[in-house]
């Protein structure tokens, strides 16, 4: 494995060859673009869901395969067996990527104290287990691992409809920058916000093509993200190129929404 000083080749630091690494969630979306893009810079990746995918994930070339194990990320015995999956087969754990959560929409007024509940178990204490598992192991093998939570920008802005989800979202912040004092150095402990990005179900949010591109549009980039451009900073961020990153919130937003006063005023300031 790569020694964490040496960037003296940025692409050679991008090697992840020898380096297990475990994807929550990684079955499909984003979760699934991210195994691939550790399969592809040479990691060996294990990934858990609830249910088995469609078809196996592998790197692009369809070569390598990632390791799969059914796991609710919810029930800490599971979790325990995934982080044991990874170190049975491949003989320790560099990085673990919180990937695994969501929720579906739910009116703030009315939605039953159970479903906050779950919603925060799967989104906050779920990536908390699991950091936990991960710390243990990282720590007897010489405090050496990274720890990347996959946040949301419905997490540092208004979330109408998603309440509990925006929250444990925006908890996962706070909870990487305590870890990363209470882990570090050799831990690095790090947040990816994730802006709004173009997966197989987002139609069902933005009302397909004409939807994303007009949410898109609203964006500093003028487009919706690929999940390929979130994958690639978690890579960036597990690598020795991140070697003085920790605790911090990486934003991978395209920019971020513009402000809705441009579009509800009446002047004649507009954008390009």
């Amino acid at each position: 494995m790569r020694a964490v000083s040496d960037t003296s080749d940025p692409a050679g630091a991008l090697d992840f060859t020898g380096r297990s690494v475990i994807v929550t969630g990684g079955t499909r979306g984003l979760g699934r673009v991210i195994c691939r893009t550790f399969l592809d810079a040479g990691a060996d990746v294990v990934t858990c869901a609830r249910n088995a995918p469609d078809g196996p994930v592998t790197s692009t070339d369809g070569t390598r395969e990632a390791v799969f194990t059914t796991a609710d990320v919810r029930d800490p015995d599971q979790v325990e067996a995934v982080v044991a999956t990874a170190v049975d087969r491949f003989g320790r754990l560099d990085v673990l990527v919180n990937n695994a959560g969501g929720a579906p929409p739910a009116d703030s007024a009315t939605v039953s104290p159970r479903f906050n509940e779950k919603i925060v178990a799967l989104n906050l204490i779920a990536p908390m287990t699991f950091c936990q598992a991960a710390h243990r192991v990282m720590d007897d093998q010489g405090h050496d691992g990274v720890i990347i939570n996959i946040s949301s920008v419905s997490g540092t802005r208004p979330n109408p409809l998603g309440v509990a989800y925006g929250a444990a979202k925006a908890g996962l912040v706070n909870m990487g920058a305590t870890l990363a004092h209470e882990w570090g150095p050799g831990i690095r402990v790090l947040t990816l916000t994730v802006g709004m990005i173009v997966t197989e179900d987002a139609g069902l949010y933005y009302g397909g093509d004409d939807g994303i591109a007009a949410v898109g549009a609203n964006l500093a980039m003028r487009r919706m993200g690929d999940p390929a451009e979130v994958a690639d900073m978690c890579l960036v961020l597990a690598s020795p190129l991140a070697r003085w990153m920790t605790g911090t919130n990486v934003e991978v937003h395209g920019g971020g929404e513009g402000p809705a006063y441009l579009d509800s005023s009446t002047g004649e300031v507009s954008r390009p």
